[in-house]
């Protein structure tokens, strides 16, 4: 007999998820987890090697066909590279029914008065000019073969990894904050602009997380201790606890859900 995770897994078999940044970290997690439920997925990160380890460890831990979990190379702040992306994945897949945007930097820890161009640009390239310009190409591709008509299994979804610090202010982070509350501010405002067309876009604000991006706070006990005091939860976030939210905003559980940042912080943003 059939156990309802395996129908639920079963339903996904067909369906296609771009994510971007996924080379390690949150958007590793949340491409193995999109695995593990049936989706072929394509990873992109600006790191080839780290890319194609990636793949091999979710095709290993997930036991999908290699033929499913396909990775394209590629920095996503160029529109060339973003084009390039979702080209690849219809090229191989036909489709593309999640685009999760999830490449990202923290950036230069600095005042603004120290801060260079340079610096500020990076941030907001990677951070949330990627998210637009792989957010329009996709768009092309779902707008084009949306099938609204209250069919709630055919609708596509855009999910946008934010950050906590969206709406929670951090000393020295300038172009971090604003990148990430431009985000929030992009997820509603495009998804607005489709609703229409039943395709769906939320975001997702993680807090700290057990990835490289805290790995100073993290390898400190010390830091690590004071950090998690300031979490309502007393503990650190994992990577997958961030994927499960991203894999329910995919899918029909979440069919009536558009223009929403979910917080997975600990009870962080309370604190504000």
């Amino acid at each position: 007999m059939t156990d309802f995770k395996d129908r639920k897994k079963n339903s996904n078999v067909g369906k296609v998820v771009i994510v971007t940044g996924s080379g390690k970290g949150i958007g590793k997690s949340i491409a193995k987890e999109f695995a593990e439920n049936g989706y072929s997925v394509i990873l992109n990160a600006r790191d080839e090697s780290e890319l194609k380890e990636a793949a091999n460890e979710i095709m290993q831990e997930t036991m999908a066909d290699d033929n499913n979990i396909i990775f394209i190379p590629g920095d996503v702040s160029r529109e060339e590279n973003c084009k390039s992306l979702i080209d690849g994945a219809i090229s191989r897949f036909g489709r593309v029914d999640v685009l999760v945007n999830n490449a990202g930097i923290k950036g230069a820890s600095k005042k603004i008065t120290d801060l260079t161009v340079s610096e500020w640009s990076e941030v907001m390239d990677i951070n949330l000019k990627s998210a637009f310009f792989c957010t329009r190409e996709v768009l092309k591709h779902m707008l084009k073969n949306s099938m609204w008509n209250n069919n709630i299994d055919n609708n596509f979804s855009i999910i946008n990894i934010s950050s906590v610090h969206e709406s929670l202010p951090q000393p020295a982070s300038v172009p971090y904050a604003a990148s990430k509350g431009g985000m929030q501010m992009f997820t509603k405002t495009v998804a607005l602009d489709v609703a229409e067309s039943g395709i769906r876009v939320n975001g997702i604000a993680p807090g700290t997380i057990d990835t490289d991006v805290n790995k100073e706070v993290l390898d400190n006990e010390y830091k690590k201790k004071d950090e998690e005091q300031h979490i309502p939860l007393h503990r650190i976030g994992k990577p997958d606890e961030v994927a499960k939210v991203a894999l329910f905003l995919a899918s029909s559980d979440a069919s009536y859900i558009t223009g929403t940042t979910i917080y997975v912080d600990g009870g962080m943003s309370l604190t504000s």
